[in-house]
């Protein structure tokens, strides 16, 4: 369908910083670029906008600003409900999705040397969208794809050389408590994983 091909790809471009914050999306120019009429373009902003992907000011739309206010509120959020999603994951999750867990983390351990931004936060995302769709909650899930990929846009800004050993520890600390079905150190696990992020984001606010 043509309209989710160009959501996708404008969302896309939004959260890697293709278009930048607060960056004027113009319908012709974006109509132009995807071979079709304004109509849809629109439509699609607006969608995207009762996202919170854009704002519309007058007859304009705006790629959101990236605030201090907003990544605090995000990261509440993903505290609480992150963690609750990975217990419901650690209870729920089926012997597939265990074994496509074990090759991420094997994935994981085998990244050495120079590694792109751009690769490393996808295999974050993959482990990521293994444990919330584990949780066998849809509407928390869809909650917090989108929630994490509005993360994804305050951590791409950050001008940063990537320490890669230590980029992953609380990935592999869930994996492993998930793995054992510790529940203590699930949720110690995932509140520092979200916690750390947020420090190196609000390090450069």
């Amino acid at each position: 369908m043509e309209s989710n091909r160009i959501y996708q790809a404008i969302k896309e471009k939004i959260i890697w910083l293709e278009y930048k914050p607060e960056h004027v999306l113009n319908l012709s120019d974006l109509a132009e670029s995807f071979g079709t009429s304004r109509t849809p373009i629109k439509e699609v902003l607006i969608f995207l906008q009762a996202e919170g992907w854009v704002l519309r000011t007058g007859t304009h739309f705006m790629v959101t600003p990236l605030s201090l206010n907003r990544i605090k509120e995000i990261t509440e959020i993903r505290t609480a409900l992150e963690t609750q999603a990975y217990l419901w994951a650690m209870q729920r999750i089926s012997t597939e999705e265990l074994v496509s867990l074990t090759h991420l983390e094997k994935e994981i351990s085998g990244v050495k040397g120079e590694v792109s931004n751009r690769r490393l936060i996808e295999l974050d995302s993959r482990f990521h969208q293994i444990l919330y769709a584990a949780s066998r909650n849809a509407q928390a899930a869809q909650l917090l794809e989108n929630l994490l990929a509005q993360y994804l846009r305050f951590w791409l800004s950050i001008p940063r050389e990537i320490d890669v050993p230590s980029f992953f520890n609380e990935t592999k600390g869930i994996i492993r408590a998930v793995k054992a079905r510790d529940e203590e150190g699930l949720k110690k696990a995932s509140q520092e994983h979200i916690r750390k992020s947020f420090e190196e984001i609000m390090g450069t606010f």
